[in-house]
């Protein structure tokens, strides 16, 4: 790691972010110039935004604000891809010219004020730094209470991921391109950033209400990005339904010895029609939720197969 070298690139994916994209450019640009002066960083740092297929006007903006300040460069794609992609198109571009890389989504939540501090971790030897929330007020008691069983369950499976970390990070050159070399198409880039292996460290912050504009990740976005997250770091979902299937044999053996036993010895045979028609219905929602994991896998194995282009760069700036 080349610790004199201090170039650095922060990439902001962007998607419909025209409400906040010009408060964010100022906000950053404000910051890195300070950094530059101070000797932190080096001149040829820059700002660099990836536009994941927005229908408003937010390219717009970020090639207007590149034409009268080269400080900002942009990345555009021509469809959009998600978020997780498009940060790495964006990484992808950014690890050819700097030495330091972080990303922070555009919304201005994240605290990009310890982007210093974590600067500051990589001249003391670290390849990947975590920005990390301290505690999670701002959230509703629903959110709060999904984000702590997502994270007891990722970890119950094995998953290797930082708790309350985003995708706000740092990473050194070479720490990003061993991320390339991982090329699956099903991302979930908090579960393969701590696999890389270099040594981390973490800081931490209060992330901050939405500067403007909605939040680009509804519900049905996060338990899609959660069943991503799961589905493509473990099998143990798989192997709890085999194990459920087994016990489920057993009791039909349980029951196949009572039966018998109420036929032979007791001569007490009643028809239990209530007890079936449960019976049906519970073993048919096992059999189906079992079938439907086993179809998130075979869908991921149907989309690395194909092996399509993560994304599509239209225009760098």
């Amino acid at each position: 790691m080349a610790i004199n070298s201090n170039v650095l690139y922060i990439v902001i994916p962007c998607y419909n972010e025209e409400a906040v994209v010009s408060e964010t450019i100022k906000r950053l640009k404000s910051l890195v110039v300070e950094w530059i002066n101070h000797d932190l960083i080096s001149k040829g740092s820059k700002l660099l935004f990836v536009n994941d297929g927005s229908s408003d006007n937010t390219w717009g903006i970020i090639e207007k604000t590149h034409e009268e300040d080269p400080f900002i460069g942009g990345v555009k794609l021509a469809c959009n891809v998600g978020h997780q992609n498009a940060l790495i198109a964006g990484l992808s571009i950014a690890v050819k010219l700097a030495d330091i890389i972080v990303t922070i989504d555009a919304d201005l939540q994240d605290d990009p004020t310890i982007i210093k501090e974590m600067i500051m971790n990589y001249k003391n030897g670290f390849d990947i730094v975590y920005g990390v929330r301290k505690e999670r007020k701002s959230d509703t008691l629903f959110k709060r209470s999904t984000a702590l069983l997502f994270y007891k369950l990722m970890k119950f499976l094995g998953v290797k991921s930082v708790y309350n970390h985003a995708d706000f990070r740092l990473m050194s050159q070479r720490a990003v391109k061993q991320l390339l070399h991982y090329r699956e198409r099903n991302l979930y880039l908090r579960g393969i950033v701590p696999l890389i292996g270099y040594k981390t460290s973490i800081v931490y912050y209060n992330r901050a209400k939405r500067f403007a504009g909605e939040s680009k990740y509804p519900l049905a976005k996060m338990f899609n990005f959660a069943v991503d997250g799961i589905t493509s770091f473990s099998t143990k979902p798989v192997r709890m339904v085999f194990m459920i299937g087994v016990a489920f044999v057993l009791i039909s053996f349980s029951i196949l010895l009572y039966v018998l036993y109420s036929l032979l010895i007791t001569k007490n045979n009643v028809a239990g029609w209530a007890s079936l028609i449960l019976s049906i219905w519970f073993i048919g929602g096992i059999l189906l939720i079992g079938i439907g994991i086993i179809g998130e896998y075979i869908g991921k194995i149907y989309i690395e197969v194909k092996n399509r282009p993560r994304f599509n760069i239209e225009k760098v700036i």
